[in-house]
């Protein structure tokens, strides 16, 4: 597992499970559905990118996110209807 602690650290991160798995950016960003230039900024640890794509592409490359370190809570996983705030 590797410990990531900065949008760099993410960055450096994927841009290795990518070159690892053969994908280049273009490649990437289709699998994710994401654009070529947001994999250009994951990978440069740009620190303000949503959230959302970012796990889309952790996900296209066969990854995971995992937090340690955290009190465990039960995952609610619903998409839609959620109370957020509530």
């Amino acid at each position: 597992m590797t410990s990531i602690r900065s949008p760099q650290q993410l960055g450096n991160a994927l841009r290795f499970a990518r070159k690892k798995l053969g994908l280049t950016q273009p490649q990437l960003a289709l699998a994710a559905g994401v654009g070529v230039r947001f994999i250009v900024d994951l990978e440069a640890g740009k620190p303000t990118l949503r959230l959302e794509n970012v796990l889309r592409v952790i996900d296209a490359l066969g990854g995971e996110v995992q937090l340690s370190g955290l009190p465990s809570v039960v995952v609610d996983d619903r998409r839609e209807g959620s109370d957020h705030g509530a």
